[in-house]
C-alpha cells in the first residue's frame, strides 16, 4: 500500500461463543500474510483470548502492559515494543505476522481502557491490514472497534433455530448501528455440516446473501491447534484451507467476490423455512 495510508481493520465478530472466530482471525491474518502484505492480529477476546496458546507463542507483552505504559508515558510510547512476531516455515513457504496479545490474567482485563485500545490499534497504522478478534458480546470496547472497523466479518454457525435468532438479532442490531451495509460482510462457518437448516432460507430472513461461506473440516483445524500453526501449513490441501485463501484474496482484490453457492451439505432437510416466520 501507498505510503500514509491508513490500515484495512477487519473485525471478526459474532454474537455467539464457539463458533470458530479465533480459527478465522488466525488464517484470515495468515492468508493476507500469504498474499505478501503486513499484517498484526490483535486479541480484543481481553479475558478468554487464546491466540497465543492456538499458535505457541510466548509473548513477552501482552495489551494489559501496553496499556499501563501508555497511560504512564503516551508522549513516547512505542507500540512495537508490545508486538510478538509470529514466524513458520514450512514446505509450502513461510509467513511471519505481528500478535498483539490479550491480557495473561483475567483481572488484568478490567483495567484496560477503550479510548487506549483506540490509540493502540491507530498507531499500528503502519500495517497493511489489522485483523481483530472480538469476545462475543456488544460491549464498549467491541463497539467502538467495530466503528473503527472497515469491514465487520460478522460470523455465524448456522446449524438449529435458536443459533439462527441469535445471528439475526446480532445483525439486526448492527444495522441499527447505521453502519453501510459494505461494511458488514455476512460469513457462514461449517456451512456443509449436517444440519436442517438451508442458508437460502436464513439469507431470506436476513434480506442480505452470504458474502462468504466456510466449510466444515473439524480434524484439519484439530490438527491445526495441535500443531501451532495456521492451517495453510497443517493442512495445505484441506477445503477448508481453500476457503480461507479464497476469502483473504477477496479482502485483497485477487478474487472478485461472487454470490456463490454454500458448499455442498452433508445433510439438507429444509425444515427451516416452516420457521421463518417465528422470526418476523
Amino acid at each position: 500500500m501507498a505510503e500514509g495510508r491508513s490500515s484495512i481493520i477487519i473485525s471478526i465478530f459474532s454474537t455467539s461463543s464457539g463458533i470458530g472466530k479465533t480459527i478465522t482471525a488466525i488464517n484470515l491474518a495468515a492468508g493476507l500474510t500469504n498474499e505478501g502484505y503486513a499484517v498484526c492480529l490483535v486479541d480484543l477476546d481481553l479475558q478468554f483470548g487464546d491466540i497465543v496458546k492456538y499458535l505457541k507463542l510466548e509473548p513477552k507483552y501482552t495489551i494489559a502492559d501496553a496499556n499501563a505504559d501508555f497511560k504512564n508515558d503516551a508522549a513516547n510510547f512505542d507500540v512495537n515494543n508490545y508486538l510478538t512476531d509470529y514466524h513458520y516455515v514450512g514446505d509450502n513457504g513461510e509467513i511471519k505476522f505481528s500478535v498483539l496479545a490479550p491480557p495473561r490474567m483475567i483481572y488484568d482485563a478490567y483495567r484496560i481502557e477503550v479510548d487506549v485500545v483506540e490509540s493502540l490499534i491507530q498507531q499500528l497504522d503502519f500495517f497493511d491490514f489489522i485483523v481483530l478478534d472480538l469476545s462475543a458480546v456488544f460491549s464498549t470496547l467491541n463497539v467502538a472497534m467495530l466503528d473503527m472497523s472497515t469491514i465487520i466479518n460478522f460470523l455465524g454457525v448456522i446449524d438449529f433455530l435458536p443459533s439462527v435468532k441469535n445471528f439475526k438479532i446480532g445483525y439486526d442490531t448492527l444495522i441499527r448501528f447505521e453502519y453501510e451495509e459494505s461494511k458488514i460482510r455476512l460469513v457462514e462457518n461449517r456451512a456443509n455440516s449436517q444440519k436442517l437448516i438451508d442458508g437460502h432460507d436464513v439469507e431470506r430472513l436476513l434480506g442480505e446473501t452470504f458474502f462468504h461461506r466456510l466449510p466444515n473440516d473439524f480434524p484439519s483445524v484439530n490438527k491445526s491447534i495441535l500443531e501451532g500453526c495456521p492451517l495453510m501449513f497443517a493442512a495445505p490441501t484441506s477445503s477448508l484451507t481453500k476457503s480461507f485463501k479464497e476469502l483473504s484474496g477477496e479482502y485483497t482484490g485477487r478474487i472478485s467476490h461472487l454470490a456463490a453457492e454454500p458448499p455442498a451439505p452433508e445433510t439438507n432437510h429444509g425444515l427451516f423455512s416452516k420457521f421463518l416466520n417465528m422470526f418476523n
